[in-house]
């Protein structure tokens, strides 16, 4: 390899080591990207090493910082960052939880079908996996405990639910990405809506088998309320209005009527109606919300703007192209190939945060995808779904930790990794699913675009 590529070599290799310290990671991709571009420059001036990079980048650095605050795409990201905690505040899942655990209740397994039913909606009106996790925790994990769940399996059921929201549109992450590649957020939201229904579809499967094979960790309950219509009428009330916001929020990017960051506005505006519909609004919750979605978007704009200096200064070191070179190269095919990077990123996912991954990886990897002739919004669907299970895989899978963070009293760190693990090869089920039947992501984008007849 060439001098100034050993050298993106070792700023790749910084960033993970640092990662470890704990230091703030904007800071971390911000500094590395000043350091090596100060060494490079140093190494061309001192030994006569040529490495094509100086401090022209530092303005460059400004001019792509610049463009990141001017992005109306990521506008979207405050808009549905505070509908998600508004949502959450808006005690729409308390209803949902009352009634679906009354209508389902009789059904073995009941309880952790209701959690996963709302984790469903709340991952398609939030994207906020702290949120989704903490609240799911909250209403479902104490009642299947009380009502003889296993704790290992109740706890799994409300993690892995709780990761819905990163894949499920209105995704933030989603959002990040189609922001990288420079690809439709539309795109991305219509090819990642199958997918997400699929792994709830697995989830709800593993969900009937495991209490029919395992009826003592999933108990039916004694007493169950009849079926009647004024049940019924009442389970429809408790789910019209998220139904309404999501198709509000989907419907009208769906069907062209908005752009994503409009539409980001009318899902804001949505979950504060709600909120003050149920009497939950006042001064004291909207300035909570105000600041919760402040302090969540300044932090990942924060790491965005590190990213941004990190990979200009890693592209201008050749990291890309090497990249390229190395996957390439690969005695494995296209096929292959695409499989060695999944791989790569589920690996990743053990130790690094879903944002870094996006913004730093992604990037590299995307062209090298488009130049084997594969689909671009299929791959970062695919991408997206490994990066949701970073959330469940040790030691730093997020959800296990916000769980733990409200678990009740005998639910330990432990008892929760061995209640995620089934979901873990449930989410691998998934993503080969996915690899190889390419149309559950690409037919409805398909659709979308396709001529009226």
């Amino acid at each position: 390899m060439a001098p100034n590529e050993w050298l993106a070599v070792a700023m790749f290799a910084a960033f993970i080591t640092l990662i470890f310290t704990g230091y703030p990671v904007a800071w971390v991709l911000g500094g590395l990207a000043v350091l090596f571009t100060a060494l490079a420059i140093i190494m061309e001036v001192d030994f006569a090493i040529v490495m094509d990079l100086d401090w022209a980048y530092a303005s460059l650095t400004v001019d792509r910082i610049w463009d990141v605050m001017t992005n109306w795409v990521l506008v979207a990201l405050p808009m549905f960052i505070f509908m998600g905690l508004m949502l959450d505040r808006s005690g729409m899942a308390d209803a949902l939880m009352r009634n679906l655990v009354r209508l389902l209740g009789g059904v073995r397994g009941g309880l952790a079908l209701t959690v996963t039913l709302i984790g469903l909606l709340l991952a398609a009106s939030t994207g906020i996996i702290g949120a989704s996790v903490v609240l799911l925790a909250l209403l479902g994990l104490p009642v299947m405990l009380k009502a003889g769940y296993a704790p290992t399996f109740a706890s799994g059921t409300v993690c892995a639910v709780g990761t819905l929201g990163i894949l499920l549109p209105p995704s933030i992450m989603l959002v990040l990405m189609a922001d990288r590649l420079a690809i439709s957020v539309g795109d991305l939201f219509l090819g990642a809506l199958f997918p997400g229904l699929l792994l709830g579809g697995l989830y709800v499967a593993f969900i009937l088998v495991f209490a029919w094979l395992r009826p003592a960790a999933a108990p039916a309950p004694r007493e169950v309320e009849p079926i009647t219509l004024g049940l019924l009428g009442a389970v429809a009330l408790a789910v019209l209005p998220p139904a309404g916001l999501i198709l509000a929020v989907l419907g009208s990017i769906f069907f062209g009527l908005a752009t994503p960051t409009e539409a980001a506005g009318v899902g804001a505006a949505g979950a504060t109606l709600l909120a003050l519909l149920n009497r939950r609004l006042d001064l004291s919750v909207l300035g909570d919300v105000l600041e919760q979605t402040t302090r969540t978007t300044a932090f990942i704009f924060a790491i965005f703007l590190g990213a941004t200096a990190f990979s200009l200064v890693l592209r201008g070191l050749g990291g890309d192209e090497l990249m390229a070179r190395l996957l390439l190269e690969l005695p494995f095919g296209p096929v292959g190939i695409v499989l060695c990077i999944l791989l790569l990123t589920f690996i990743l996912g053990f130790f690094l945060d879903w944002i870094e991954i996006t913004l730093i990886v992604l990037p590299l990897v995307a062209p090298v995808v488009v130049a084997l002739g594969f689909d671009l919004v299929w791959f970062t669907v695919l991408f997206a779904v490994c990066l949701q299970t970073s959330f469940l895989t040790p030691p730093v899978g997020f959800a296990i930790f916000y769980l733990k963070g409200v678990a009740p009293a005998g639910v330990d760190v432990r008892t929760i990794y061995r209640g995620v693990v089934p979901f873990i090869f449930l989410q691998l089920l998934g993503g080969a699913l996915i690899f190889y039947w390419p149309q559950i992501v690409t037919w409805l984008p398909a659709q979308a675009y396709a001529p009226p007849m």
